[in-house]
């Protein structure tokens, strides 16, 4: 068996403290360093196409809302875990850029609605193509059957571990 980075680091807290149990420490040092690998990875294909990590974000979550590819503001910042400000800096960095438009919402006047623009929809179509392939390359070591399998262990440690953040939000 190939050993890698964590491995090391398990074998020195076995020589420091063999006492301890070091299975849960092998499985979260690696969940760790893969995020760091993969957000790096995945940060650069955004990139590619002029978005950075927010700005995809929130095309991201319009366009996945389906048409018309529409959500107010409060719904986009509790979607991305964000406070009310550091969505408006993103909005108006993407409405500048001609990605994203805001109007008022047919239903409430006093309250705005955040739309995809014709072009934003495009680059969030062509980028999302490009991730989806980013991402199955960065997997290609797992045959399908191991993806589907580390998949279904993952969401039940989301689930067990403790609330899932994504879970408290309410709809609108």
């Amino acid at each position: 068996m190939q050993t890698d980075h964590v491995d090391r680091i398990l074998s020195q807290w076995q020589h420091e403290r063999p006492e301890l149990d070091p299975l849960a420490m092998s499985i979260f040092g690696r969940l760790w360093r893969l995020n760091a690998i993969a957000s790096k990875a995945i940060e650069q294909v955004h990139l590619q196409f002029g978005l950075t990590q927010p700005e995809f974000d929130v095309l991201v979550t319009l366009r996945r809302s389906g048409e018309p590819y529409t959500l107010s503001p409060t719904a986009l910042y509790t979607s991305l875990l964000l406070s009310s400000g550091a969505m408006t800096n993103r909005l108006d960095k993407l409405e500048a850029r001609g990605l994203i438009y805001r109007e008022p919402s047919p239903e409430d006047r006093r309250s705005m609605l955040v739309a995809l623009t014709k072009t934003g929809l495009a680059l969030i179509n062509e980028t999302m193509t490009a991730h989806v392939a980013n991402e199955q390359r960065l997997l290609h070591s797992l045959d399908r059957a191991q993806q589907q399998e580390l998949a279904d262990l993952l969401r039940t440690l989301l689930l067990n571990i403790g609330k899932d953040p994504v879970e408290t939000i309410q709809p609108e």
